[in-house]
């Protein structure tokens, strides 16, 4: 127990929000694609990329390279911001399965409309979306730098309690 919170009180072991990633797969792409994307920068306020489809499925109409969908990649005050709009929509409730043993977490709400402050357009239509959060500690840039790369240890890990814990001191979620 004394060592949890000495744990605590080291800044770097401290988790911090990295990014929130937020996306709309849409299957197809054509009119509907452009209004996900307007829609999702009006939602944000950031700039979308189109997700391309990795291979061709004949079934669905689907070819390699064809724009499918959009995502937008929020980091740090802007995905904090954004988080704080959208967890009213599922009441600030999360599932424990929801979290992984690397500290992200995923949820999706099924309609943008039960969002607070976003009204339905029926020239827009109803969109569902996908959001994931990503967790890290300080010191997660050993494993990505170019020169002198290194292993992450353990210890500097965001664990699933971590994690669920960070959410709710920062944003108040309740873990169900």
């Amino acid at each position: 127990m004394a060592e949890e919170t000495q744990l605590s009180k080291n800044p770097m072991q401290m988790p911090r929000l990295v990014k929130v990633t937020v996306n709309i797969g849409l299957g197809e792409s054509g009119e509907r694609l452009e209004k996900a994307y307007n829609l999702l920068q009006e939602l944000t306020g950031a700039k979308p990329v189109y997700t391309r489809a990795k291979k061709s499925i004949k079934d669905f109409g689907v070819r390699k390279g064809q724009p499918i969908g959009v995502k937008v990649t929020l980091r740090r005050d802007k995905g904090i911001e954004f988080l704080k709009k959208v967890l009213p929509a599922i009441n600030y409730r999360l599932k424990s399965s929801s979290f992984d043993d690397s500290g992200n977490v995923s949820f999706g709400i099924a309609e943008h409309v039960v969002i607070p402050g976003v009204r339905y357009d029926p020239e827009v239509g109803i969109f569902g979306m996908d959001i994931a959060i990503t967790l890290e500690k300080p010191g997660y840039r050993i494993g990505r730098r170019k020169r002198n790369r290194s292993s992450i240890p353990k210890s500097q890990r965001v664990s699933k309690e971590e994690a669920m814990t960070f959410l709710k001191e920062t944003l108040g979620v309740t873990i169900i």
